[in-house]
């Protein structure tokens, strides 16, 4: 069945507003994104001001994305009835109040609340950018550019997070990674209300409270126990709280699929092309995230590299995205969008592949040509974006918009927990006997020690066993791309 995607026949946004409304909520999204990378460079100085114990760091950093996941179906589905510009202005000011509230923060059970807090404001404002975008940009050519640009962004927000860390904390104290976002979200505000025209959906889910608290529950027991899996290996107690996720979002599910208006629309896994798009998010999310970590080790540890010079060094993954998102919708309509998603994710897995077959000691320009091949290949992602949010109905953007998300913060959780993991795993492994708990917990520990040698090699292997994991696991998703979509597929249309 072949459903064409109409456009009304006149705009209800004049062209150059249109563009301007995508550039506030391209900008909007490159804060939220850059939030969830700049933490790890200002973590260290963090920990030495306010001594933080292991429990306190973990949820530092797991607070933010935990929450941010857990939130995101029922607030997309609260957006659709109360208005998705009305959440996203009430998600920039969350955003910019928990960010300045960092100046009160003394403690470390403070900054975790803080943290929650910006998470409540990220699941704001992630999914109603894209809800958002559906409404300005009816055409689907049109919209899979601005989704094309709206994915370049997060690219960018990724990369330029450890630069502008790093760049803050040569001047600032780790409170600067915060108080950043406030004028930010004061100009987001102000151009919203400008820019961005109202709306909702014609026949918005039901605001279901159980439904709540299976999906809230559900994801952040899952978040969780991956993130803890991934730590610690696989101990009894994640194991259980997965179990419990996993059978939380079960029942969910099919609560969702036995109601005439649902809280979250789980009936468009079952067109092929939505499912594409969803596990190309959690494929290139899921490496992107895991090069980022154990890349930025690399630089500054074993390569001896500043934050502010490892930021930079990363910066050919944001070029790579900003050089081909622009044009992949008009090579989408010359050589098809099947060959597009394909060929990005393919060139994803050359640039991982080019990792595992570098020399050792790596040299860093096969490090820049992985990260180029990673941006470029998620170029791809704003044609999968643009298929995902058309092939929903326009009642349901607001579920497509939750269900990409999520594929991006579940890709990204499975990447670190998966592929950190596995890196931990080799890195260990190639250590000589008998050595400090504190060398065979991380490469950082090793630095200035007699092991220092023998553990910083063991960490060249370690990214290499990542890179080929990561480029089989996008190979194979490639494979799989292929197989789902259409050869003929336009963007103007949706295969079920």
């Amino acid at each position: 069945m072949t459903a064409q995607i109409t456009a009304p026949p006149t705009p209800t946004t004049p062209s150059r507003r249109r563009w301007a409304g995508l550039a506030v909520l391209a900008a909007s999204l490159l804060v939220v994104v850059m939030d969830m990378t700049v933490l790890n460079v200002a973590l260290p100085d963090l920990i030495a001001d306010l001594k933080p114990g292991a429990v306190s760091q973990l949820w530092i950093v797991d607070a933010y994305p935990v929450v941010l996941a857990g939130l995101l179906v029922p607030v997309s589905s609260l957006a659709d009835r109360w208005g998705r510009r009305r959440m996203l202005l009430a998600g920039f000011t969350v955003f910019g109040l928990a960010s300045a509230l960092v100046l009160l923060a003394d403690s470390p059970s403070q900054v975790i609340a803080l943290r929650a807090a910006l998470g409540v404001g990220g699941a704001m404002i992630m999914p109603t950018t894209l809800s958002l975008i559906r409404t300005l940009f009816p055409d689907p050519v049109e919209r899979a550019t601005a989704l094309g640009i709206w994915a370049a962004t997060a690219s960018l927000g990724s990369a330029v997070g450890p630069i502008l860390g790093g760049a803050l904390l040569e001047m600032f104290s780790w409170h600067s990674a915060f108080l950043v976002n406030v004028p930010l979200m004061v100009v987001a505000v102000i151009a919203g209300l400008v820019l961005l025209p109202e709306s909702r959906s014609d026949r918005p889910g039901r605001l279901d409270a159980v439904g709540v608290v299976l999906s809230v529950g559900g994801m952040v027991a899952i978040v969780y126990a991956v993130k803890q899996l991934g730590k610690d290996g696989f101990e009894p107690l994640p194991l259980g709280i997965l179990a419990v996720g996993l059978v939380a979002m079960a029942a969910f599910a099919h609560r969702c699929l036995t109601q005439s208006e649902p809280m979250l629309a789980v009936d468009l896994f079952g067109n092929r092309v939505f499912r594409s798009g969803v596990i190309t998010a959690i494929a290139h999310s899921g490496v992107t995230m895991a090069l980022l970590l154990v890349g930025s080790q690399w630089l500054q540890l074993v390569q001896g590299w500043s934050p502010l010079k490892a930021g930079a060094a990363l910066l050919p993954m944001a070029l790579g995205g900003m050089i081909g998102s622009p044009f992949a919708p008009a090579l989408a309509a010359r050589i098809g969008v099947r060959t597009v998603l394909v060929t990005g994710l393919l060139t994803t897995a050359t640039g991982l592949g080019v990792i595992a077959v570098l020399p050792h000691p790596m040299p860093y320009p096969g490090i820049a040509v992985a990260l180029l091949c990673n941006g470029l290949g998620g170029a791809a992602l704003g044609v999968g974006s643009a298929l995902m949010m058309g092939s929903a109905p326009a009642h349901q953007a607001g579920s497509a918009a939750a269900i990409e998300e999520m594929s991006f913060e579940v890709g990204a959780v499975l990447g670190v927990s998966v592929l950190g993991s596995l890196a931990g795993i080799v890195y260990r492994s190639g250590l000589p006997g008998g050595v400090d708990d504190v060398v065979s917990e991380s490469v950082a520990g090793a630095l200035g020690t007699a092991s220092e040698k023998a553990a910083t090699a063991s960490f060249v292997d370690a990214f290499a066993t990542v890179g080929l994991a990561g480029a089989i696991a996008v190979a194979l998703t490639a494979a799989v791309v292929w197989w789902w979509v259409p050869g003929d597929l336009d963007l103007a249309d949706a295969h079920h």
